[in-house]
């Protein structure tokens, strides 16, 4: 099921706002996560601030729901990050307790853009 836009702006909004107060958690332990710190040629940091620049049109699919754990539903965006799309996956975490960020890797395959305007 594809979410609707504003159900996708409210997702962002409340959890941009979440990140500011408590910050992001990012789960390095997975091994294509911090490969792709050193494919992208970006450090850690970094993906925080590409995250807070996720918009509606990088929206790919969600929510999911969370089988794993209570942290949330899931949320999948792409970015492009120094020419190379970015699969990443973002829950909003438990109450006041930092938010999630699953993965951030390049994609493993070409991704949906529901939102976003085909360039011609």
């Amino acid at each position: 099921m594809i979410a609707t836009i504003a159900e996708i702006e409210k997702f962002l909004q409340e959890f941009k706002q979440k990140v500011e107060v408590f910050d992001i958690i990012f789960w390095d332990e997975r091994g294509k996560n911090t490969d792709a710190l050193a494919q992208l040629d970006i450090v850690p940091t970094r993906r925080k601030e590409i995250i807070k620049t996720i918009t509606v049109t990088d929206y790919s699919e969600g929510p999911i729901t969370n089988l794993l754990n209570q942290l949330g539903d899931l949320w999948v965006f792409g970015k492009e990050v120094n020419g190379r799309e970015v699969y990443i996956k973002i829950c909003y975490g438990l109450p006041n307790r930092q938010t999630i960020c699953i993965s951030f890797h390049l994609a493993e395959h070409p991704m949906k853009y529901p939102y976003k305007k085909e360039k011609k």
